[in-house]
Parts: structure tokens; sequence; C-alpha cells
């Protein structure tokens, strides 16, 4: 399917509005070409204005100037500062999307998690496969409370560490003994909702402290 002129222009049409394509039409019709060029000019630095999301493209001050060749339906005759061009680009077809079709083994790790142990399978330095080992295992004690609510052990993460890797990936049973060996420090999320609670605590303490203070004087009388 090739994408012709018409929608082309509606696709541009949303973006800059119906007061642009006016000028564009007005422009078309100036007889002058040094002050035709001023105009479209001018022009493109008000698209910019109007959709800067363009700026974060590379060559933005060409993708204007193409965007108001294609409203001008290619009939712009202006001294532009580019080639320009009627965006033959929408005529490309999009690229096939490949979509995983292998299931993890474990839904809670995902498959992202399986390709980090393939990695860390051919480390072979033994140091720092050490730690890519507990590495993962963090990421794997993580991975398990985001899904469930009950409590994990290393030695649980270990079993499905060494079934993820068929047996290739495993720790001394001393570092297990250890305690905590996978256990990351994360701190609590600064949230509005955890200053509310902080405010709720604090208020409760100042609460208690002057009640206690109270009945103290009332003692003293």
């Amino acid at each position: 399917m090739v994408a012709s002129s018409t929608f082309k222009q509606e696709l541009l049409l949303r973006e800059y509005g119906r007061n642009v394509q006016n000028i564009v039409q007005y422009i078309l019709t100036v007889e002058d070409r040094t002050k035709r060029t001023q105009l479209a000019q001018l022009l493109v630095n008000l698209m910019g204005r109007l959709n800067p999301n363009v700026k974060d493209i590379q060559d933005a001050q060409q993708t204007l100037w193409n965007h108001l060749y294609v409203m001008a339906d290619g009939q712009l005759d202006v001294d532009a500062p580019f080639q320009l061009s009627a965006m033959d680009y929408l005529n490309d077809k999009p690229q096939r999307v490949d979509y995983p079709t292998q299931t993890p083994r474990f839904m809670h790790y995902g498959t992202n998690l399986e390709r980090l142990i393939d990695k860390a399978k051919q480390i072979n330095d033994p140091q720092e496969k050490e730690a890519a080992i507990i590495s993962i295992g963090k990421l794997m004690k993580v991975l398990y409370r985001t899904y469930n609510k009950d409590s994990v052990t290393d030695q649980v993460i270990l079993e499905n560490l060494r079934d993820l890797s068929k047996g290739e990936l495993d720790l001394d049973a001393a570092l297990l003994e250890k305690g905590n060996l996978f256990e990351s420090v994360i701190k609590t999320p600064q949230g509005p909702g955890n200053n509310y609670q902080n405010n709720q605590k604090n208020n409760n303490n100042k609460g208690s402290q002057n009640k206690n203070q109270n009945n103290r004087n009332y003692k003293n009388k």
C-alpha cells in the first residue's frame, strides 16, 4: 500500500492544525519568490513551536521543511536550506515484530533471567562467576517476592538456580550457612503515602508525649 499525498497531509494536519494548513495555502499564492521563502521560514519556526517533539528527532529542521513540503502537496517553490522530499519513508512497510515463542520455566522469573543465567554459565573466572551467581540469586529473590507473598529461603532460590542452569551454577554450602546471602537491601521509596504515614506516626508520638506530660502535671498538683 502506497501512502497518498492526501493521507500524508491528513497526518500532518493533526500535528499542526488547520490554521497552519491555511497559511501554507496562502504562501503558495505569493508570487515573489524571496517573500515566499521568508514566509516559509517563519512558518517552519512556528511549526517547530507547535510540535516540540520534532526537536528530539535528528535533523529536526530538515524534517520540518519536509512536513511543509508535503502540506504544500509538493508545490512549494522556495530557496529551502535543505533538499525537500515528500517523505517517502511513509511508504515503507513496518518491520515484522517477532513475538517470543518460548515459555519461561518459572513464570515469576521470566525469560530475561534465563538469559542472565546463560551469560553467567560462560564466565570462566571462579570469583567472577561466584559474584554473578550471588547477584542473580538476589534478583531471583526480589522477583519471587514480587509475585509471591510467601517468604522464600536462600536454599529454595539456589535450587531454582540449579534447575534453570541445569546444574552448572552452584555455590558452596558454607556461603548459605551465613544467612541472607541473596537478601537485597532495597530502600523504601519516599512517596506521598510514606510521608503521610511518617507524619501520622510523628503526630501520634507527640500526642502520647503531651498526654504523659499532662498526667505528670496533674499528679504533682
